[in-house]
């Protein structure tokens, strides 16, 4: 439809042209003397060089974007270079090169610029976008504008390029440590995740019901008459399943930003992290580890979004199948509610160790509300842990103290 105007509107504008080669001409001719004919003379070579101009193919140019690199992290600085390569030295008055944006990045007013290339055959034009907001960001063409200097004759054209470049969260650095069952009330009693070491026995026992019966041993049964198992070494499990909360909030990228930061700590201690978000659509990646599992859940955080429309007490309630993780789990949310707590001691008491990340901007402290709530979140036996954005690096920095 776009272009089917600018078509109609060259069109008439060459018809205007046109008209008024004409009417100077007749007004030359018929008023005579050395006004109407300095009037018309002096008309003529803007009007010649605008109808050559309307005949110039726009065409002829080719255009290519050059980035630096093309993934970025949450608030740094985009440089794009233009490259714009003509086959002839027609003369430009000027010329306007436009790189549409995104809509993330449409605010942006440096992607355009007024260039006057004259008989040049090759330029090129730079342009920064500053604090680059977190998503998957996709450039799909550039526009260049031309015209006469009396305005008479105006050519516009797309170049259909596209590239496209990925923000990941901003991520800060934070050494994890698992949290100690300690609450600001009192000391409450939870289950450790503990896991056993099949590869090595150190010892037998009689049988107990729930004993897998590969850990049976025969000889030393037959021998007590008598069900024995082996008895292996326990490790406590330091895996992690981290909820995230997708309600639309004003402190969502500060949830996003310590999601992506906790991911990076619990791998780089050697853990294993899974992680689940509710937003457009529901996506679990399950416990894992290593650099591709990260590089997975990191282009996840980039391109999510605060679509969810259900809260995150719903969420944990409709996920039957976190009763069968063998993991601690951990919330990051940045609003407090009673059925969130109600829900996350449900499986405090049932599953074990429930962190619940209270996250909140720079500056942002507890309301009444929350400071209740967080009380009583501790006496359920559900830790709460206030973030501040900034600051992630100090919620595991009091732990070693």
């Amino acid at each position: 439809m776009r272009q089917i105007f600018l078509s109609i509107q060259h069109i008439w504008k060459l018809i205007i042209l046109l008209f008024l080669i004409a009417v100077t001409f007749s007004y030359a001719m018929f008023q005579g003397g050395f006004v109407s004919w300095f009037l018309f003379y002096s008309f003529v070579p803007f009007a010649l060089y605008a109808l050559f101009l309307a005949a110039y193919s726009t065409r002829k140019f080719q255009v290519s974007r050059e980035f630096s690199r093309f993934e970025y992290s949450a608030g740094e600085t985009l440089k794009v270079k233009i490259h714009l390569t003509r086959t002839n030295a027609f003369p430009l008055f000027y010329l306007v090169a436009e790189d549409l944006l995104s809509e993330q990045l449409r605010g942006n007013q440096n992607a355009k610029l007024l260039l006057f290339p004259g008989f040049k055959k090759q330029f090129t034009f730079e342009y920064e976008i500053p604090q680059l907001p977190r998503g998957e960001h996709i450039f799909q063409s550039v526009r260049l504008k031309l015209g006469d200097p009396l305005g008479l004759i105006e050519r516009e054209v797309d170049f259909d390029l596209t590239d496209r470049f990925i923000v990941y969260p901003q991520i800060e650095e934070l050494v994890y440590r698992p949290h100690e069952n300690q609450f600001d009330q009192g000391m409450t009693a939870s289950k450790e995740r503990v896991q056993r070491d099949t590869t090595m026995a150190i010892g037998l026992r009689e049988y107990q019901p729930g004993d897998k019966f590969s850990w049976i041993n025969w000889k030393a049964s037959a021998k007590r008459n008598d069900l024995m198992t082996k008895e292996f070494e326990q490790r406590q499990s330091h895996d992690i399943c981290l909820i995230m909360d997708c309600v639309p909030s004003a402190g969502f990228e500060t949830v996003v930003s310590f999601t992506a930061s906790l991911v990076k700590g619990i791998l780089r201690k050697g853990a294993q992290v899974g992680l689940l978000t509710l937003g457009k659509d529901r996506q679990f990646f399950p416990v894992r580890s290593g650099e591709d599992h990260q590089q997975s859940l990191f282009y996840h955080l980039a391109k999510i979004k605060a679509e969810s429309q259900v809260p995150l007490d719903r969420v944990l309630g409709g996920e039957s199948f976190l009763g069968n993780q063998t993991v601690s789990f951990m919330l990051v949310t940045s609003q407090l509610t009673k059925p969130l707590i109600e829900k996350a001691s449900f499986f405090s008491v049932k599953k074990g160790a429930v962190t619940l990340y209270l996250v909140k901007n720079q500056g942002e402290s507890l309301n009444p509300l929350e400071i209740s709530l967080k009380s009583s979140a501790n006496a359920r036996g559900v830790r709460v842990v206030l973030v501040h954005a900034g600051h992630f690096s100090e919620v595991f920095s009091e732990v070693s103290r």
